[in-house]
């Protein structure tokens, strides 16, 4: 019947640097399918993940791997026939326990396949089995917001100018505060306009009756 999918998520996917062994080098531009695999012809369970036509996660399970969640986010397993240390990246932690509790149900099942609960076929070595600090959160975990392209650290710094931005367009927009009148003012301010237009025309009342008493009186001389 061949292989058939049991479990999938995404994460961003990482090899364990072969040069240093204790960082960390992006195998995925960015949250690719992972998934568990089943082959009943061979009783045997495998990850796989593919971008692409490259395949950078193909590793086989065996009772003795044991995967080690590093940070709330990041967790790593060891794969000595693989020749390396898988590392996967998930956007939220939930993402990364329900990939953590697959792992270990598959792990179980290896176990009662093999017949030993402490078989040590395919064991990883103490030394590949050593916790490493995972890659920045900047690197992962992002492409929940709005896309799935991998986080350098820029997308901070890309949200907070874009904040910025706004805020210089609302201020262009709207009149700083301090430049609107408040309501009392402008009762007051209009009450002065009126008294300005009140005397005003009083004024050229009081001429015009001047004028009419001075025409009066020389009409009559």
């Amino acid at each position: 019947m061949g292989e058939s999918p049991i479990f999938s998520c995404k994460a961003h996917v990482f090899h364990i640097d072969p040069g240093t062994k204790r960082s960390w080098m992006p195998a995925s531009s960015s949250a690719v399918p992972v998934s568990f695999f089943y082959d009943s012809s061979r009783g045997l369970y495998r990850i796989i993940s593919v971008e692409g036509a490259k395949a950078v996660i193909n590793s086989t399970l065996t009772p003795s791997m044991t995967f080690t969640k590093t940070s709330q986010k990041f967790g790593q397993w060891s794969d000595v026939r693989a020749n390396t240390v898988y590392g996967l990246g998930f956007p939220s932690e939930a993402e990364l326990n329900k990939f953590i509790e697959q792992f270990g149900s598959v792990k179980e099942a290896t176990k009662a396949k093999s017949g030993t609960g402490n078989s040590t076929n395919g064991s990883s070595g103490s030394s590949s089995n050593i916790p490493i600090p995972p890659p920045e959160t900047g690197s992962y975990g992002r492409e929940d917001v709005n896309s799935n392209e991998p986080n350098n650290g820029n997308s901070v710094s890309k949200g907070a100018a874009g904040s910025h931005t706004r805020s210089q367009s609302l201020s262009a927009v709207s009149p700083a505060p301090s430049t609107i009148d408040s309501p009392k003012h402008l009762s007051k301010t209009g009450s002065d306009q009126l008294k300005g237009s009140v005397k005003y025309d009083t004024s050229e009342s009081g001429l015009k009756y001047e004028n009419e008493r001075l025409r009066l009186a020389l009409s009559q001389r």
